[in-house]
């Protein structure tokens, strides 16, 4: 049965719930819920499993804080023995107005730390899904701005997105990343 690995970045404990950085989190709890799924504290993070169409599906949400989530990455591609081109990493980016969200097949890690010690790890070759937060935040406070909760309205402009998240892992999994980015970033609010 082929075996695709979805990480969803952010940081563990109910201090970090619903902050920007966790927005990875947030959109493998909705899968989660959407397939009837619960996650289970296991080494390097919290994972849930479930299948679609035969085909085998590991959510992982990394218990090692953002900046050392390649540690969890790579455990569980290689506990599981899945290919990295089965692998997608769900991350925030405050280059991407929120709600808008881009798709691809590799790259750099736009100053993502938690992208960046993937990339450390196993290199670029991994398909990801960036979330925009926005960037409405005073110079230097970035930390700040991506650390603190969305408020009422945000998640408003959030939740269509989160379903579209969704929409995107189960293409990923069932057409691969081409056709997926092919179909899912021309709906994008800001088409490149």
């Amino acid at each position: 049965m082929d075996k695709y690995l979805i990480c969803g970045l952010g940081n563990p404990g109910d201090e970090y719930a619903g902050t920007r950085h966790n927005t990875g989190f947030m959109i493998l709890d909705a899968f989660a819920k959407a397939s009837n799924i619960c996650f289970e504290d296991k080494r390097y993070g919290f994972v849930a499993e479930t299948s679609l169409k035969g085909r085998k599906i590991f959510l992982l949400k990394p218990s090692t804080f953002m900046n050392l989530s390649g540690n969890a990455v790579r455990y569980w591609l290689n506990q599981e023995k899945i290919d990295q081109s089965r692998l997608l990493v769900i991350s925030d980016d405050v280059a991407l107005p929120l709600g808008d969200y881009r798709l691809k097949a590799s790259g750099s890690n736009g100053g993502h730390n938690g992208l960046g010690h993937i990339i450390q790890l196993i290199g670029t070759n991994y398909a990801r899904l960036r979330i925009g937060v926005g960037n409405d935040y005073p110079h230097g406070a970035q930390v700040d701005w991506v650390l603190g909760r969305y408020n009422e309205d945000e998640m408003q402009t959030l939740l269509p997105t989160i379903d579209t998240s969704i929409n995107i892992i189960k293409s990923f999994v069932l057409q691969g990343i081409n056709a997926t980015m092919n179909q899912f970033n021309s709906m994008g609010k800001h088409k490149r």
